[in-house]
């Protein structure tokens, strides 16, 4: 069985961009930006065959941001992933 590469439709194109509610506090623009970016690293992982929050180690997790186009999350962003595989 031949083992195909992972296809990421976005990776390497800019997501089209929308302004941001003003005037919320920062805590919120970061909160807001950290979630976003979870939520793209968890379609990556269940892109690649990743499907339980057990196999998403934070190594494997910072491995695939490169090829979305992301930095590599910080552990409170790792956790947020899993957290988004279980639902």
């Amino acid at each position: 069985m031949a083992v195909v590469a992972p296809h990421f439709p976005l990776a390497g194109s800019p997501l089209q961009k929308k302004r941001l509610p003003a005037e919320q506090p920062r805590e919120w623009y970061e909160s807001h930006n950290r979630r976003l970016k979870a939520l793209r690293l968890a379609t990556a992982l269940l892109d690649t065959g990743v499907f339980h929050p057990t196999q998403a180690h934070n190594r494997r997790i910072r491995a695939i941001a490169p090829l979305i186009g992301v930095r590599p999350p910080s552990d409170i962003t790792c956790r947020m992933v899993r957290s988004l595989m279980l639902h």
